[in-house]
């Protein structure tokens, strides 16, 4: 899972299940993931076969709003800059029934829509009305946003030197 905001250089936890044996429960949460789970970097990190997708509202056509802060979208966007997630990716959210709301919900080029939602009583598999981004929309991101999250710093250094022009000697 990823540390929130994503503001270490090890920006992911990995959780163990064999370690976790009788303390899942406890894992589940910010702080016990924190506690259980080992910092790790991105190359690390096996391709992700399912993102669970923390939700406020959800549409049935597979749109999301989270809490507002961008940064499930941004770890998408991070995690198809460096190969982990794509196609083979699914998409999930688990939400509450009063959390599937009948209105339109507002979808921006960078939002990942989702390939199932998970409520007690029911699965909805998302026929989602737009494709997924690319990676990360760079032009997208708000002031300082790159400075804020050492990851995408790194990956902005590591894109501009490859798109400029070498030095002459």
């Amino acid at each position: 899972m990823a540390v929130p905001r994503l503001r270490a250089e090890r920006c992911f936890l990995r959780l163990d299940p064999v370690a976790l044996a009788g303390r899942a429960r406890e894992a589940a949460s910010i702080a016990g993931a924190a506690r259980y789970g080992r910092p790790v970097l991105p190359r690390e990190m096996p391709r992700v076969d399912l993102i669970v997708a923390g939700s406020v509202a959800v549409g049935r056509d597979g749109a999301r709003a989270g809490k507002g802060g961008g940064f499930s979208d941004l770890e998408w966007g991070l995690l198809v800059e460096l190969g982990l997630v794509g196609e083979w990716t699914t998409v999930v959210t688990t939400v509450h029934p009063l959390q599937i709301v009948r209105a339109r919900v507002p979808m921006l080029p960078h939002d990942v829509p989702l390939d199932i939602i998970a409520a007690p009583e029911r699965v909805i598999r998302c026929r989602p009305r737009r494709a997924r981004p690319p990676g990360v929309l760079w032009d997208a991101l708000p002031p300082g946003k790159i400075e804020e999250v050492p990851l995408l710093a790194a990956l902005a250094r590591a894109r501009s030197a490859r798109t400029s022009p070498r030095r002459r000697r």
